[in-house]
C-alpha cells in the first residue's frame, strides 16, 4: 500500500531510509521534499515527447515507448547511484501525483529486494502539505521585526540574536536577496515553490510561545511572494528600528555587497532601473563612481540620495521601539542582542 504523508511533521519520522524523486531534473529544480534524491525514470526531453505522443497520437503508444526509456533509465540508476545500496536500504518514491512513474520505479525496486513504498498522492499531496501551512494556517510565534534603513545591518543583527538562543528566521538567506535594489546574488534565486519549502522547514520547528524575529520586507524579496500567513503575522508585528551613524553604514554595505564590487558590470542593470527615480544626470554621476572604484563615495550618496528619503516614508508607529547603535561591528552587534532578547524574550 502507497505510505500516506498526513502532515510535514511527519517528515522528521518517516519509516524510511531515503526519499526518491523520479520526476524529470526540471520538477526536482524547482522544488522537492527535502533530502530526496532525484533519480528520474525520464529526462526533460524524454517527459515531453512522451507527453505529446500521449496527448496527440496514442495513449497506448505512449506507455509503451515510455516503458522502455523507464527501464533504460531505472537500469542506469541501477548500476550507477544505487550501486552501492545495501539489502536494508527502504526507500520513500514519489512521482508528480504518486502515479506510473513511481509505481513502476518502486516495483522494481522491490524485485530486487528493497522494501520500497510510494507515496500516496505524490509530490503534490507533499505540496498541498506546504500550501496549507503557508497560505492557510496562522503563524502562533509573536513576530518581532528588525526595522532600520539599508546599512544598518539589519541581517548581521539577526545573525547576533541566533547565536544568543533566539529564534529566528532569516528570509533573505532563504530567498536568496538581499531584499534591496542591489540585492541580488550572481546565482539565482530559487522558485516560488522551493523558497515556500524552504520557509516551511524554517518554521516548522519553531516554539510557538516563544518570539521570532525576522527582518522587517516587503510583501516581495526580490521576484519571490511572502506567504499570505507570514506577511499577516509581520504587518501586526511590533518593531525594532535600528539607527546608526552614516560611515558605519558605509563600512557595513562595502563588506555585505563585496560581491558586486568584485565584479563592476553587475552594476549597470541596477543603475539603470534607478533613472526613473533621480534621473540619468545623477545615475550617470553614480556610474563615474563605480568606473572610479569610489565605492565609499557611492554608498555614502546611495544612503543620502535613494535609501534614507524612501525609509522616512515609513512613518514609525507608536509601539515601535528605537534602536541607536553607536556603530556595527561584531561586538556592538552581539551587545544589542543580549539588550533585544531582554526586552522580548529569546
Amino acid at each position: 500500500m502507497p505510505y500516506e504523508l498526513a502532515s510535514l511533521d511527519a517528515l522528521a519520522d518517516l519509516p524510511f531510509t531515503g526519499i526518491v524523486d523520479v520526476r524529470s531534473p526540471a520538477e526536482f529544480a524547482e522544488d522537492h521534499i527535502p533530502g530526496a534524491l532525484n533519480l528520474p525514470v525520464l529526462d526533460n526531453e524524454e517527459r515531453a515527447h512522451i507527453g505529446t505522443i500521449y496527448v496527440r497520437e496514442s495513449r497506448f503508444l505512449a506507455r509503451r515507448l515510455g516503458a522502455a526509456l523507464l527501464a533504460r533509465n531505472a537500469a542506469r540508476h541501477l548500476e550507477g547511484p544505487l550501486a552501492e545500496m545495501g539489502a536494508d536500504w527502504r526507500p520513500l518514491v514519489y512521482c508528480w501525483r504518486g502515479g506510473r512513474r513511481s509505481g513502476a520505479f518502486t516495483t522494481i525496486l522491490r524485485q530486487v529486494g528493497w522494501q520500497a513504498d510510494s507515496l500516496l498522492g505524490g509530490y503534490r499531496t507533499y505540496r498541498r502539505l506546504v500550501a496549507a501551512a503557508l497560505y492557510e494556517t496562522p503563524l502562533e510565534n509573536p513576530v518581532i521585526l528588525i526595522d532600520g534603513s539599508t546599512g544598518t545591518a539589519k541581517t548581521r543583527l539577526l545573525a547576533a540574536l541566533a547565536r544568543e538562543g533566539a529564534q529566528v528566521v532569516d528570509l533573505e538567506a532563504l530567498a536568496r536577496h538581499r531584499g534591496s535594489v542591489f540585492g541580488d546574488y550572481a546565482t539565482p534565486q530559487p522558485s516560488q515553490k522551493g523558497f515556500e519549502t524552504a520557509l516551511a522547514m524554517a518554521l516548522l520547528g519553531l516554539d510557538p510561545a516563544r518570539p521570532l524575529y525576522l527582518e522587517a520586507e516587503s510583501s516581495r524579496i526580490g521576484r519571490l511572494n511572502l506567504p499570505p500567513m507570514l506577511w499577516k503575522a509581520m504587518r501586526a508585528a511590533r518593531r525594532l528600528r535600528l539607527s546608526a551613524p552614516i560611515e558605519a553604514r558605509v563600512r557595513h554595505l562595502l563588506t555585505a555587497y563585496q560581491d558586486k564590487l568584485d565584479v563592476p558590470e553587475r552594476f549597470a542593470p541596477v543603475l539603470d532601473k534607478l533613472v526613473r527615480f533621480h534621473g540619468h544626470e545623477q545615475v550617470n554621476a553614480w556610474r563615474a563612481m563605480v568606473a572610479a572604484g569610489a565605492y565609499a563615495q557611492l554608498a555614502r550618496d546611495l544612503i543620502l540620495r535613494h535609501y534614507d528619503p524612501r525609509y522616512r516614508r515609513s512613518a514609525p508607529e507608536p509601539g515601535d521601539t528605537p534602536l541607536p547603535l553607536e556603530d556595527l561591528t561584531d561586538a556592538h552587534l552581539t551587545d544589542a542582542a543580549r539588550k533585544i532578547i531582554d526586552l522580548f524574550g529569546a
